[in-house]
């Protein structure tokens, strides 16, 4: 099936509804199921249907116009995290039952108002923040080109004379 007017070809239902079901939560082998694919074979089409041009295309465009109508992108994303971040990092004074802040005792000597701040969540901001950005890598990468050369060893006939 061909759209005459873009010149892409068109998705088959079960295909259109596969792009749905995997725009709902990026579950490719749930998709699948979901758009009526048999359950046994589910993870491979699934895997199958994501390699097809026409599919990734739907994908891709369904994905931009949800963007566009959401106003959600990247920046968003980003500045939401780094918001986050900055309110974790806030700290609060620790007050005690009668609303006076509690004292502690610096590393200096000093006594001070005692802070509290969410290292757990502004951490796990910075985490998402440096994958994004690839400054932690579980996997190296190696892109280029590697050249071989084969030699094989010839025996040689012992009657042939070699100057």
């Amino acid at each position: 099936m061909t759209n005459k007017a873009a010149g892409a070809v068109e998705l088959t239902p079960k295909q259109a509804r596969f792009v749905e079901e995997y725009l709902k939560d990026l579950n490719a082998t749930q998709a699948a199921m979901r758009a009526g694919y048999s359950e046994k074979t589910a993870y491979r089409t699934a895997a199958d249907n994501l390699k097809k041009p026409q599919i990734a295309d739907a994908i891709q465009r369904a994905m931009n116009k949800r963007s566009e109508r959401t106003q959600i992108d990247a920046d968003f994303v980003l500045q939401g995290i780094a918001r986050n971040i900055a309110r974790c990092e806030q700290g609060s004074p620790v007050l005690d039952k009668s609303g006076d802040p509690v004292l502690t005792e610096g590393p200096d000597g000093q006594i001070a108002p005692m802070w509290r701040y969410d290292p757990t969540n502004a951490l796990k901001g910075y985490e998402m923040l440096g994958r994004h950005l690839k400054m932690f890598t579980d996997k190296t990468e190696h892109s280029g080109e590697v050249g071989f050369v084969v030699q094989t060893a010839v025996p040689r006939d012992p009657g042939d004379d070699v100057e």
